[in-house]
């Protein structure tokens, strides 16, 4: 299992929500085929949110292309134990957006590995007043992520 431990977003909704946000949950699963599965659970004041999306492989190591709706990931960087940066970009006509997101195994996040993530930001055309370093959440949403 992973956390989402740091986001940074051009996202409207995003923007709006982020100061209340907490660390999610993520399990994310590998399919035969080489395709990606990603739930997530987001906390929320009085519920648990879960997401389940499917990226298909685009035949570029790293690289996954949404199978329902115009979504791009990307693998910026890991070590595949201990940290992952996603990079999400949505190709929406009517509000296109990106998001890099730190994932980690822990909650904790070491000053080390949110500096490398701090580091990305300007580079992906995001500003760090984007930026959401999210609280550990009380892991209320752990029964729901499986």
């Amino acid at each position: 299992m992973w956390h989402v431990t740091a986001i940074a977003s051009n996202c409207s909704v995003f923007l709006k929500m982020k100061d209340g946000m907490k660390s999610s949950m993520a399990i994310i699963s590998f399919m035969p085929e080489g395709d990606l599965a990603i739930k997530v659970v987001w906390p929320l004041l009085d519920k648990c949110q879960k997401f389940e999306l499917l990226f298909q492989q685009s035949g570029q190591a790293g690289h996954y292309v949404g199978a329902q709706e115009k979504r791009d990931l990307r693998v910026m960087d890991t070590d595949y134990s201990h940290y992952a940066v996603l990079h999400e970009a949505q190709h929406s006509e009517t509000e296109p957006s990106m998001a890099l997101q730190l994932l980690t195994r822990e909650q904790d996040v070491s000053p080390q590995l949110l500096q490398k993530f701090m580091e990305l930001i300007p580079t992906m055309g995001l500003t760090e007043d984007m930026l959401a370093i999210l609280p550990k959440s009380a892991d209320q949403c752990t029964r729901d992520i499986s």
